[in-house]
């Protein structure tokens, strides 16, 4: 449903994308995952025919969004870091003139207005100013005027910034409903948690180039294996243990990190400390985060990044 091939854009001379290439398959999820300034807004603009591209090609739908861009806009829905909300109007009221600005009758839109408020679990607040509503609240109803005309590609640009996790996982769960509905959806997020509940695939992008694409587990992979965190109660039991386990693995302190690779190698690990009397403190299994994917390929921590 996504196709972006080589696409690129400057401004002012300087390049923010330099030759992105990206593919959404229908009625999936991919996360764009990157840092402040590495490109994933202007490219949702470009997309969604807001911002030209200096280079390349994209497509929605089949769609080129420079020479076909309202076959574009006919096919996308649309949810930006700030809500696109009057708060002084209803929920209720929002929906119905947004349906009215798509060129809904009256009676169609009102209609729309109903069942979105019912989907997105906003009836009981439908008569209520949004500026009484809840972070959570506005961010969904910010949803439902996206899905106004029922689009099947949606766009998400950073849409759970600021929010509660309470909220967070509302809106998360709403998205989850809309994937099983068969809706497309691009998302942006500095949230490492968001990509890795909600995306099949992810993306991340820095510099302005896609430098890494996969499914959260095979990012996951290329980091490397699990391992087996040991704490050990005295420098002595430290020093047995690094002599059991055949070299000097990584750590501080008292503190060991062992590369395991499954139960098999965690009994090994532990049957080696058991014969040669290293007492141990404290033990924990570590896998790979998307935290630890994105700072391997970025060199910085996610902004944001949920532990």
């Amino acid at each position: 449903m996504i196709e972006v091939s080589g696409l690129r854009k400057a401004f002012g001379g300087r390049e923010v994308l330099g030759g992105v290439d990206l593919a959404v398959e229908r009625g999936s999820v991919v996360a764009l995952l990157g840092p402040n300034g590495a490109g994933k807004s202007t490219t949702v603009r470009i997309l969604t025919t807001l911002l030209a591209p200096d280079a390349g090609t994209v497509r929605v739908g089949g769609f080129d969004v420079v020479r076909q861009a309202r076959e574009v806009r006919r096919l996308i829905g649309v949810t930006g870091q700030q809500t696109a909300v009057d708060r002084m109007l209803t929920g209720y009221e929002n929906l119905v003139m947004m349906g009215r600005l798509f060129r809904l009758g009256t009676a169609a839109a009102r209609r729309r207005a109903d069942e979105l408020l019912a989907r997105f679990d906003l009836t009981g607040a439908a008569g209520r100013p949004v500026k009484t509503y809840s972070g959570g609240m506005e961010r969904r109803l910010d949803l439902a005027i996206s899905m106004i005309t029922a689009p099947p590609v949606l766009f998400l640009d950073e849409p759970t910034t600021g929010l509660d996790p309470r909220s967070r996982a509302g809106v998360w769960d709403t998205v989850r409903d809309l994937l099983a509905g068969g809706v497309t959806v691009l998302l942006t997020t500095q949230y490492l948690e968001e990509a890795d509940e909600l995306a099949g695939r992810v993306a991340v992008i820095d510099g302005g180039r896609v430098v890494a694409e996969g499914t959260p587990a095979s990012l996951k992979q290329r980091i490397g294996s699990e391992r087996l965190d040991l704490t050990f109660a005295t420098r002595e039991a430290l020093e047995v243990a690094r002599l059991a386990l055949g070299g000097t693995p990584a750590g501080e302190g008292l503190a060991l990190s062992v590369p395991v690779d499954g139960a098999r190698d965690v009994r090994e690990v532990l049957d080696r400390l058991h014969q040669a009397e290293a007492e141990i403190a404290d033990l924990a299994l570590t896998r790979p985060t998307l935290d630890d994917v994105f700072l391997s390929l970025t060199g910085e921590p996610a902004i944001g990044a949920l532990r």
